[in-house]
């Protein structure tokens, strides 16, 4: 099993959840600054210590902090040991565990606290209230645990420092940053490669393009690309980008800049849809009307209020998206509003997302960590 998210999301509290279960285990963090140095000329005494524990499972946290990891984990696993593992890049764990583990493994994406776990470990029940605290604090454990900002600005500065600039050997920050912090402002906005570029003064598409990959591999931006039946068009229009969480957007983010209440709530969404094992685009169609979210079995619409001036732009991107190929549901997310409304044949479901967001808890979830 190897578990894939953001650092400090509680990937290491939920493999010592699932060790507590076992009699014994055999555990390293490659992280553990005894280990610093760790190479492929170590693992053979590494293998003679997992050996000394016979058919204990072992439990491998932040590997792609040693070169070479997949040898040692592909040794296990030719010797018929039980292995789960963690790693916080998406990109270069996914290349590796192709090249060398193909078909013998399983990857389970965490996230931070989803609504759910939240308003339990902060003891709240579940309505609007809530739901708007939510989309204030997010749902990392350790910044619910102290509220001091300064640990998700931190937190920022690491991942940016030790999962882009060390790993990819960058000899400065500015314009990951600059990009970054951009988009954190922007969530839920669509933006070209070329639009990025000229508007941060950074000095090639092509470099845009490899920082985008290297922020989403640290998992700190996701991007939802436009719908389209073809590939070409899908990959070359504009994507949108949604920050991992909230709370970490919201202390990353100038003051005066960040996303309005609508925003926030259309990031929690997003992020609800990638708990489920979601991969949802966006449709629009220039200056005629847009769809926030897009699945196999639903087109989905967030507004935080629905009024008299917004709601005929809302149900216009829906009953366009519904005429998409396939069989969608129709809903909007709001706050806390609840209607059935009907236009030009397709009814519209309007629910409260803290509703939503609490029908299917638990799922791909893994639990209170």
């Amino acid at each position: 099993m190897v578990l894939l998210g953001v650092r400090r999301c509680g990937k290491s509290t939920l493999l010592a959840q699932w060790m507590g279960r076992c009699a014994h285990a055999f555990y390293l963090n490659f992280e553990d600054p005894r280990l610093f140095g760790l190479g492929p000329e170590d693992f053979p005494a590494l293998l003679d210590l997992c050996r000394q524990g016979e058919d204990v499972p072992v439990f491998l946290d932040e590997v792609q902090e040693v070169p070479e990891w997949q040898r040692f984990v592909r040794a296990l696993l030719d010797a018929g040991r039980a292995v789960c593992l963690t790693g916080s890049n998406a990109s270069l764990l996914g290349r590796e565990l192709g090249s060398k583990l193909t078909g013998r493994h399983r990857s389970l994406e965490v996230f931070p606290f989803s609504f759910t776990e939240y308003r339990k470990y902060c003891g709240r029940p579940p309505d609007a209230a809530a739901l708007q605290g939510y989309l204030d604090d997010g749902g990392f454990p350790s910044y619910l645990r102290e509220r001091d900002p300064r640990i998700l600005q931190e937190l920022l500065r690491d991942i940016v420092s030790r999962d882009i600039a060390q790993r990819y050997r960058l000899r400065e920050t500015r314009h990951v940053m600059s990009l970054l912090l951009f988009l954190l402002a922007n969530t839920g906005q669509p933006f070209s490669l070329q639009r990025l570029t000229k508007s941060l003064a950074i000095p090639t598409v092509g470099q845009t393009s490899r920082y985008l990959e290297f922020l989403q591999d640290a998992y700190l931006l996701l991007s939802v690309p436009k719908y389209s039946a073809s590939v070409r068009q899908r990959v070359t229009a504009p994507a949108k980008y949604y920050a991992i969480d909230n709370g970490l957007r919201r202390v990353n983010t100038p003051a005066g800049a960040a996303p309005d209440l609508g925003h926030r709530l259309e990031n929690s969404v997003f992020l609800e849809l990638r708990r489920r094992g979601e991969h949802p685009t966006y449709a629009a169609e220039r200056d005629a009307w847009e769809c926030d979210f897009v699945t196999d079995t639903a087109a989905i619409q967030v507004c935080a209020r629905l009024t008299p001036e917004n709601l005929a732009r809302e149900l216009r991107g829906l009953v366009a998206a519904c005429r998409l190929p396939g069989t969608r549901e129709a809903l909007i997310l709001s706050l806390d509003q609840r209607d059935r409304l009907e236009t030009e044949g397709v009814v519209v479901h309007v629910r409260p997302a803290w509703e939503w967001m609490e029908e299917r808890a638990g799922t791909g979830e893994g639990g209170l960590r």
